[in-house]
């Protein structure tokens, strides 16, 4: 029959739920520290415990060495003669006992005893605790809330208590003593000084066995959950698919008239449940993560790096955007990539921008001329190397600049504004430029003088076309001489013809000579027109007699 010691040992052991065998050695481990205490020695002490009487001894061993030459620690070891003394069947690599009385322990020496025991026995209940739970992380377990300690929640889970910190709790969540909720074991912390299981209630696991508990699709296989993003106490996204094209993942998860997710729904204390459909294109999956809002496109800007940007109408950006950015937030959790949300006057802006940007084709420097080339090595040193770039930088960036003074920058100035044809009132220009605008002046005049000619020729085809408007060739009807016929005198139009062209007969007599009869350009036939002493005499001789003609008459 076992003693009332060992007997008391095992209703420990049951309460605890760990080996009688781990007591049994605590209390042997107890009693020989205390009598090792008492008797101020080294040697090496054990204890041993009869299960019968409950009597614990306690002894000093030393192992047997062969000869003398061998011992190495006189206090622990004994050579083969003595012991044989003592025992005579022992052999080397033996042990010799010398049992020492347990009587005479004190007070203090039991004080200690307990220690030891109480020490050892938790040590073993935490070791057993994480053997039990260590393996089943991220399952969710029935407890009871068995008391509340400042933010934190003490619960019972069975064969140990479990805590849940406050980051783990949910917002909308208070729990009374004795309510029974479901935790997510969180894992096991084995260095914990109070219960060393951590349980949680925003966790996603929590989510996914409410799912797999309510729908019985999910938990045949039918629908799979692909994805959960969640924030607990606000909002949950949980993405599911459908293995048969038959069943509609999204309806199967709402239920009829939504009882299947508002069962849920009171689970988690009113927290807002979002399903959406899973799909393997991430922009199509993008566009349906960011429900309720609704996407104009969804283009993927570095694949390496997961990233996406997503253009929505501006009405829409904050409804996409979410309260404090809680949905685009979900929404990359459950896509597992960056997303960068941006309005489509945004997008435009940003557009605009990098066209201004691209601008034209940049200048080196060095095409510049009058800079010289040691203001040139200057500008480049200080990584100034387009013309474009220099004639933006302010006098005072340029001052800035190693060995740039004020006539320098003068210098500058006057040299950009050359470079881009740009001059003040009175100032000269490069040799270059005059060639340049010469060039202009002369290609105006000529398109002029092209102008003037083809007036005139116009002008000249009209005239030949009215000799014979009539429809017949040959002199003019007298009638076409009244006012008002509509016809034009044949005669005149001639003599319109031969002042146009200057081929007529009183070319002579005008002073000039006719070079090159039929050029419509006035300017250069009387240039090129000599003109005598004798044809003008002739000129002013004809206009006395015609004027003493007309007195005449």
């Amino acid at each position: 029959m076992a003693s009332q010691l060992y007997q008391s040992i095992e209703i420990l052991s049951r309460d605890k739920g760990i080996d009688p065998e781990i007591v049994v050695g605590a209390v042997e481990d107890a009693i020989a520290l205390a009598t090792r205490k008492y008797y101020k020695t080294q040697e090496n002490m054990r204890a041993e415990l009869d299960k019968e009487t409950g009597e614990i001894r306690a002894y000093v061993y030393k192992t047997v060495v062969e000869t003398p030459e061998e011992i190495e620690d006189p206090i622990n070891q004994i050579t083969l003669e003595e012991a044989r003394a003592l025992a005579p069947e022992v052999e080397v690599g033996g042990e010799i006992r010398y049992y020492k009385p347990t009587d005479v322990l004190g007070r203090i020496a039991a004080q200690m005893a307990k220690q030891v025991i109480f020490q050892k026995v938790r040590e073993a209940e935490r070791d057993t605790v994480f053997n039990e739970y260590n393996h089943r992380v991220g399952e969710v377990l029935n407890a009871t809330v068995k008391r509340v300690e400042l933010q934190d929640v003490i619960f019972d889970i069975g064969k140990a208590e479990a805590r849940m910190p406050r980051r783990e709790q949910s917002r909308l969540e208070q729990f009374a003593v004795g309510e029974r909720v479901r935790v997510v074991l969180l894992r096991v912390d084995r260095a914990a000084k109070g219960p060393q299981v951590i349980v949680s209630r925003a966790a996603k696991e929590l989510v996914q066995n409410l799912f797999q508990s309510e729908v019985p699709e999910i938990y045949d296989g039918t629908v799979m959950i692909r994805a959960i993003a969640r924030e607990a106490g606000e909002r949950t996204k949980i993405a599911v698919m459908s293995r048969d094209k038959d069943v509609d993942p999204v309806g199967a998860c709402v239920g009829m008239k939504g009882m299947r997710v508002q069962s849920i729904i009171r689970e988690l204390r009113g927290e807002k449940i979002d399903i959406i459909e899973f799909s393997e294109e991430i922009t199509t999956f993008a566009e349906k993560a960011l429900q309720p809002a609704k996407v104009s496109r969804v283009s993927i800007t570095d694949l390496g790096e997961k990233q996406l940007e997503v253009i929505v109408d501006d009405t829409q950006l904050s409804l996409a955007i979410g309260k404090k950015g809680q949905n685009v937030r979900l929404a990359a959790k459950l896509l597992d990539w960056k997303i960068d949300i941006k309005s489509e006057e945004e997008k435009r802006q940003e557009v605009e921008q990098q066209m201004q940007g691209v601008g034209g084709p940049s200048t080196p420097i060095e095409q510049v001329s009058e800079l010289g080339e040691s203001i040139i090595d200057k500008l480049v040193a200080a990584g100034i190397t387009t013309v474009e770039a220099l004639a933006d930088m302010t006098p005072e960036q340029l001052e800035e600049i190693p060995g740039i003074g004020e006539k320098t920058l003068e210098k500058i100035s006057v040299a950009v504004r050359h470079y881009f044809g740009q001059y003040e009132e009175g100032e000269e220009r490069p040799a270059a430029a005059e060639a340049k605008a010469d060039s202009e002046d002369a290609a105006e005049e000529d398109a002029t003088a092209a102008a003037e000619r083809a007036s005139l020729a116009e002008e000249e085809e009209a005239l030949e076309l009215g000799l014979t408007q009539d429809g017949e060739s040959g002199p003019a009807d007298e009638d076409s001489e009244a006012e008002g016929s509509g016809l034009i005198n044949d005669a005149v139009a001639a003599e319109a013809i031969e002042e146009i062209t200057e081929t007529g007969a009183g070319a002579e007599f005008d002073g000039g000579v006719p070079v090159a009869p039929g050029t419509q350009n006035t300017s250069h036939r009387l240039v090129e027109t000599a003109v005598t002493e004798d044809v003008a005499e002739t000129a002013e001789l004809r206009e006395e007699t015609d004027h003493d003609a007309g007195n005449g008459e």
